[in-house]
């Protein structure tokens, strides 16, 4: 899927897709919950009640810049606590290809944040070591984030992830570790989103008169914008989350905005009483 922001080019590459099965990350998002948000149908739930989510990239080209916002699952990794996340062995890269974007034509790497979906694709196995995929890219790793998990990964899957997706990047010298506000070109800046990781950052996207916000996991799924307490299970602070889901939607509601999720598509954030919905945008 691509969309487009004045100048700048938007490009969904996935990794993985489901419906239902996502108890474990938004326990209490019930059928009969989503089915009395009838706006979510079909783009984002089932008839059913059933969430779709997606596990992917977003490609990000603007005139001066190729960034690959977010880097999914990756492959080979071991010690993932989620069975179809462990040992991958996954086409990702030949689709990112096939899409246009070759791993050596990317010259950025941004990471919402350090969580295990998001930052698998940094590194790839070869000869035994943990190489960075993207080889001529800078990986720009919020500093709030890398420092805490590069103190807190003491859980034996918390240390896998960081040994094998973030410490090798460092350890190559492709990492630059920036403030949660920075600009990082003429039509990309940070916005600091903490809640779901100490660091979380997301993206504002302004070109040609035009605005999009890349909300990495500020939500997972758009029906938290209905529900702002309904925090996943992975929030490192589940009272902080919803404020700044809060915070965040009302800057962007009710405006040309197109708003894209770190495991849902893009659409537009409307006010709903004391909440918000979200519509749907054309690819």
């Amino acid at each position: 899927m691509r969309w487009k922001v004045g100048n700048v080019t938007i490009t969904k590459v996935v990794e993985l897709e489901t419906i239902g099965h996502t108890r474990f990350i938004l326990p209490l998002a019930g059928r009969e919950d989503i089915l009395r948000l009838p706006w979510l149908i079909p783009h984002f739930a089932t008839a059913e009640g059933r969430l779709k989510m997606s596990i992917h990239a977003l490609v990000v080209e603007t005139p001066t810049r190729r960034i690959v916002v977010d880097t999914g699952l990756g492959n080979d990794k071991k010690d993932r606590t989620v069975p179809t996340w462990n040992d991958r062995h996954g086409p990702f890269l030949d689709n990112l290809t096939a899409a246009g974007f070759p791993p050596d034509s990317i010259d950025t790497v941004l990471c919402t944040h350090l969580h295990v979906d998001h930052v698998g694709w940094n590194t790839r196995l070869v000869g035994g070591r943990w190489v960075p995929t993207f080889e001529r890219a800078r990986y720009l790793f919020g500093e709030r984030e890398y420092a805490y998990w590069r103190d807190h990964s003491t859980e034996p899957d918390k240390a896998a992830i960081f040994a094998d997706s973030v410490a090798p990047i460092v350890e190559a010298g492709k990492a630059d570790l920036i403030a949660s506000d920075a600009r990082i070109c003429e039509e990309i800046t940070l916005i600091p989103t903490p809640g779901h990781s100490p660091g979380h950052v997301s993206l504002h996207i302004r070109s040609g008169g035009e605005e999009g916000l890349l909300t990495g996991d500020v939500a997972h799924h758009p029906c938290q914008m209905a529900h702002l307490d309904w925090s996943s299970t992975a929030d490192s602070d589940p009272q902080q989350s919803p404020q700044t889901r809060r915070e965040l939607f009302s800057r962007f509601a009710d405006r040309e905005v197109l708003v894209i999720g770190g495991h849902f598509d893009a659409g537009h954030i409307k006010r709903d009483g004391d909440a918000f919905k979200f519509i749907a945008a054309a690819s």
